[in-house]
């Protein structure tokens, strides 16, 4: 899930919440949405290989 900051950047957030802190995990800031996109395909690919 990637959000726009107030600031400009754009921060890609974990699909599920904690269940600790019923929040969603931080996977990282990032300038542009075409560079979040592409760290969030890469993280999905971890994931699963």
């Amino acid at each position: 899930m990637i959000r726009k900051l107030k600031s400009g950047q754009y921060r890609l957030y974990s699909r599920k919440k904690d269940p600790k802190t019923n929040k969603r995990r931080n996977l990282g800031t990032f300038d542009s949405l075409a560079a979040a996109q592409k760290h969030e395909k890469e993280v999905q690919y971890f994931k699963r290989h």
